[in-house]
């Protein structure tokens, strides 16, 4: 058995990096500006060590020089003398955070923001560039200013520079397939994606831009130029203490962020130092009552700076509805889905959040009743998609669910059933389109819940899963206490069902006679709960699916009020009056079921005028 070590070959791996470090190629701006901010974290680091003195106008300075084909990244930070480079640059992946973190771990300070810890980052520069050159001038005294240039080659050139305060420039040279990246507005677009809350202020100057000319007030003085303003928000409100922030500024915060300018109904502010770090603000927007098409946006980031949207081995996937920002600290900036899904310390976040919105959720419940019913309409989609989707979360929440019955009053399922244990639960999906069954019902003193959405439809399935004693009913699958069973075997009303049959012609349709307590109803369509859910369910699946939903056609009944006056006097009227009304009173069953398609409509209305058409 052979032992050794395995030999890389640099110059196969550079090109490597160059090109597949990170999937997106405008990053590299990302990792530039991160590399600014942690220089300066840096120097304020061992300023409170004492090794140095410290400032106060720390600053990152993005310079776009499109003539000269440059962009330049500038920081005040703690520079690099010439063998710091040659340590931190020319060994790839050496790690000068990392080093730089286990030096000085116990002082207290802002080190803990710093945020490379790979050394990677640095040549996601050449991604864009054709050569890049590092003009630094370490805080230490007596260092002199270090220049180092390479050409994306395996070999670099080492200089004395030229540099006269302390920090460092990184100028890029941009390749030509890569000049987007000198459009001031590009740049300015990519900074406020992934810098907008770095905590050190960033700036962008445009070089090709000319001097404004002096300006001068009414009195010909020289007016003073306006002072130009990052592009950045150092201290956004997700860092702050929830006790330190008001409404306004959390509508602001919501506002300016998602650029969505309805007031999110409700929000959640995280704030977790142990077992782990994590910050945040996620908001509850208003949501369509559909689910399809819906999604929300939750930007995570590390320590404030932006890695990706709605990342969801992070964030729970029934989250995704929601808005909103999160900052941990202790994930890569460059998320690797595989990582993340197995990773021990992520579950224990995306738990964690799971926890403190159903906490949440379960506080408004209990102690703003009336505030949480007005948001109920909006927010019902994400509660029950939660629930189907994350046991723990249903478990927390399911007591907190409510409806709202056909007089606008909310209640839960066991104000519903009185805490009956076996029960059934009637509910009304379109109360336009199931109005006459609604009527039905309350003439009888009976009541329903209503559920509107397509959600609905999967969120009691996973009832009756959870709890086998709770049955859903739409209220035209079953005439409940709303009629009273009538003689089948009665002579004439074998006849009626004859009719009927006859007249439709319809092998599959069931049809059946009653006594409804509403006696102006000649006839109602039921189809049977489960009939009904199949169809909904094929059809939520799209088009392919649609078609098998006709295979449920037979559940239909028609049920025939035999005390209602017309089906009292079929027999009396002449065969042809008979067969219109006949037809008629099934299409009126239909309409009060689900709406008709064209062509029986355009026979439904030509029926009706010769049915008028009679009365002369």
């Amino acid at each position: 058995m052979a032992k050794g070590n395995i030999s890389v070959d640099s110059e196969n791996l550079f090109p490597i990096i160059k090109k597949w470090l990170y999937s997106d190629k405008d990053i590299f701006l990302r990792e530039l500006v991160s590399n600014g901010c942690d220089a300066i974290t840096k120097l304020k680091t061992v300023a409170l060590s004492g090794e140095t003195e410290g400032g106060d106008d720390y600053r990152v300075t993005v310079t776009v020089d499109k003539k000269a084909k440059t962009l330049t990244v500038s920081d005040n930070g703690i520079g690099m003398t010439a063998e710091e480079i040659d340590k931190y640059i020319n060994q790839i992946a050496f790690s000068g955070a990392a080093e730089f973190l286990d030096k000085y771990k116990d002082e207290n300070d802002d080190s803990s923001q710093i945020i490379g810890h790979f050394g990677l980052g640095f040549y996601s520069a050449f991604m864009v560039a054709d050569s890049v050159e590092i003009n630094s001038l370490s805080y230490k005294n007596g260092s002199r200013p270090a220049k180092w240039v390479c050409d994306g080659s395996m070999e670099f050139d080492m200089s004395e520079g030229a540099r006269g305060e302390r920090g460092t420039d990184i100028i890029l040279h941009i390749a030509g397939d890569s000049e987007e990246f000198l459009d001031e507005f590009k740049v300015r677009e990519i900074l406020r994606k992934y810098c907008a809350f770095l905590p050190v202020e960033i700036y962008l100057v445009n070089a090709d831009e000319p001097e404004a000319e002096d300006e001068k007030d009414e009195n010909g003085e020289k007016k003073e130029k306006p002072e130009p303003k990052p592009i950045n928000d150092t201290h956004p409100l997700w860092m702050k203490k929830p006790s330190e922030c008001t409404d306004e500024e959390y509508k602001e915060f919501y506002r300016n962020v998602f650029m969505d300018f309805n007031e999110p109904l409700f929000w959640i502010h995280l704030n977790v130092d142990y077992p782990f770090n994590l910050k945040g603000i996620l908001y509850f927007p208003k949501i369509n009552h559909e689910f399809a098409g819906i999604e929300g946006q939750i930007k995570l980031y590390n320590n404030q700076v932006f890695v990706a949207d709605n990342v969801k081995e992070v964030i729970p996937e029934f989250l995704m509805l929601l808005k909103g920002v999160i900052d941990c600290p202790d994930l890569p900036l460059n998320v690797s889905r595989s990582f993340l899904q197995n990773d021990g310390y992520v579950k224990k976040i995306s738990n964690h959040i799971t926890r403190k919105v159903a906490d949440k959720l379960v506080s408004l419940y209990k102690n703003d009743k009336e505030n949480y019913e007005k948001y109920w309409e909006d927010i019902n989609i994400f509660v029950k998609y939660g629930c189907i989707r994350d046991d723990k979360f249903y478990e927390k929440v399911k007591d907190a669910v409510i409806y709202k019955d056909l007089d606008g009053k909310y209640m839960t399922l066991e104000e519903y059933t009185g805490g009956k244990e076996k029960s059934e639960v009637y509910y009304v999906s379109d109360r336009k389109q199931q109005s006459q069954y609604i009527n039905m019902f309350k003439e009888q003193g009976l009541n329903a819940v209503e559920l509107p959405s397509m959600m609905d439809t999967h969120f009691i399935s996973f009832l009756e899963m959870k709890d086998s004693n709770i049955k859903f009913k739409r209220i035209d699958s079953a005439l409940s206490d709303t009629a009273e069973e009538a003689d089948k075997d009665d002579e004439k009303n074998k006849a009626v069902i004859e009719m009927f049959k006859n007249e439709i012609g319809d092998d599959k349709l069931k049809i059946e006679v009653s006594k409804l307590k509403n006696k102006d109803i000649p006839a109602v369509i039921l189809l049977s709960e489960e009939s009904r859910r199949m169809q909904e369910m094929y059809k939520s699946y799209g088009q392919q699916f649609a078609g098998m939903a006709d295979m449920f056609h037979d559940e239909f009944t028609l049920v025939i009020n035999t005390d209602n006056s017309l089906i009292q006097r079929l027999d009396m009227l002449d065969e042809e009056t008979r067969k219109l009304v006949i037809d008629q009173v099934y299409d009126l069953a239909k309409i009060s079921q689900s709406p008709l398609d064209a062509d029986h409509m355009s026979s439904f209305i030509a029926r009706s005028n010769k049915l008028l058409e009679k009365l002369y």
